[in-house]
């Protein structure tokens, strides 16, 4: 979790612990294996029933772990991306892949559609499940050569992940609903940590226990958006099959319970940077968009209320934005955001950025995220680093390595999107 040890530099005072408390309330706040035990403590299973556990996403085993304390499982099954170990017995422990679908996702999704079928009307199903299943966990219509192309293709043009997502429920077995098709009149219980804006359930791990509001025709729409309906393969497009949709009758043994969220954490931040004494302000919810874009107005947006609120104050937004790669440059989506409004905060005095993923992972770096102050701008310079250059490159990740202002907190055991915070002392 978030501590005192997670920022080697800091590039203001580390005295202010008050910025790591109110990071450290929103992390707890979201934290899986609680939010679990939260939920079966005011809502325990009935002693009798026969329960089977799935555990899906990144959390699986963290949130796996806790609900053993709570019941007895007869069989569980998780599949995640870094697996780790576990009291519990009998499981199956599959690692897939992620963020594009691999060797292991096929394995995961084989695994799945043999746990389902031997599920039956006497069982209740108990399914924990967080982000990132969706890539790690896969029963493809296509192969996976085509899946893998797809989806590097829709990462690299910068389409949102609930985008990627509803082509990934029509092209595939168990997404969209699918885990109840094969239940085999099983009752199911989800509980959810969610990683998507607005908590639509359909997009949490590509929706397998929940019905699907979009179509085909919208997943067709999203390819002719970037522009790539002619240039994906005819087979793909002719393996778009429909999903389960509101109000079928599968869904009458189905209930979806989202126990952790983005706007939960932000709440929390809310509430402690209060009693931290910051005049605080939720500023933005449900963020998306381009990481640069975004960056940008919220630094602007920060600058200008400096000029009207009473500090101490402090803004918040969450969500997940994107990254349309350009350059051949390192980072993620929140080193991007950050270093986005490098340019905007230089020479601010007493002010603070701070954006990172609540899993702890940004893009494909060892970082969660970047800090920005006042004085990031001009220590870059005396290196011979530009915000603007390294944004032209995609570059985050060396621009904020080099002044030690990565934040680094490895798996959280949790995934609720991004926070983005700004402190003016």
């Amino acid at each position: 979790m978030i501590g005192p040890e997670t920022f080697k530099t800091f590039t203001l005072d580390l005295s202010r612990q008050s910025v790591l408390r109110v990071l450290d309330c929103a992390f707890r706040s979201v934290e899986a294996g609680a939010a679990v035990k939260r939920y079966l403590e005011h809502h325990p299973l009935p002693h009798s029933t026969r329960v089977k556990t799935f555990g899906l996403g990144k959390a699986a085993c963290v949130m796996v772990q806790a609900a053993a304390g709570d019941i007895y499982s007869l069989e569980t099954l998780v599949i995640t991306k870094r697996a780790c170990p576990l009291s519990v017995d009998p499981v199956t422990l599959i690692e897939g892949n992620h963020p594009v679908p691999g060797e292991g996702s096929l394995q995961a999704g084989e695994a799945a559609l043999k746990f389902a079928s031997g599920l039956g009307p006497e069982d209740l199903l108990l399914c924990l499940i967080s982000g990132g299943g969706s890539a790690l966990m896969a029963a493809p219509h296509i192969t996976l050569a085509d899946l893998q192309a797809l989806t590097s293709t829709l990462l690299a043009c910068g389409a949102r992940i609930d985008e990627i997502n509803i082509l990934r429920r029509h092209l595939d077995q168990l997404k969209g609903g699918g885990l109840i098709r094969r239940s085999n009149g099983a009752r199911i219980l989800g509980l959810l940590l969610s990683d998507v804006v607005d908590d639509s359930i359909e997009s949490i791990a590509s929706g397998p226990t929940a019905p699907d509001p979009a179509t085909i025709a919208d997943a067709v729409g999203i390819l002719k958006k970037y522009n790539l309906q002619e240039k994906t393969p005819a087979r793909i497009m002719s393996s778009l099959q429909e999903t389960i949709k509101p109000g079928d009758p599968l869904l009458e043994r189905v209930q979806n319970i989202v126990i952790a969220s983005n706007e939960i954490a932000l709440l929390a931040a809310q509430d402690q940077s209060r009693r931290e004494g910051f005049h605080k302000l939720i500023l933005q919810k449900g963020i998306q968009g381009e990481a640069r874009d975004v960056g940008l107005d919220l630094a602007l947006a920060f600058r200008g209320y400096l000029d009207t609120l009473k500090r101490p104050f402090c803004l918040m937004a969450g969500g997940e934005t994107t990254v349309t790669i350009k350059g051949n440059g390192k980072g993620g989506r929140n080193q991007e955001l950050a270093l986005a409004a490098v340019d905007v905060l230089a020479g601010l005095k007493d002010v603070l950025m701070i954006s990172l993923a609540t899993d702890g992972e940004d893009g494909p770096t060892d970082a969660a995220g970047a800090v920005v102050s006042g004085e990031t701008a001009q220590r870059a310079e005396s290196l011979g680093n530009y915000a603007a250059d390294h944004l032209s490159r995609n570059d985050a990740f060396h621009f904020f390595d080099a002044l030690d202002d990565l934040i680094r907190t490895g798996p959280t055991g949790t995934n609720v999107n991004d926070l983005v915070l700004f402190f003016a002392f």
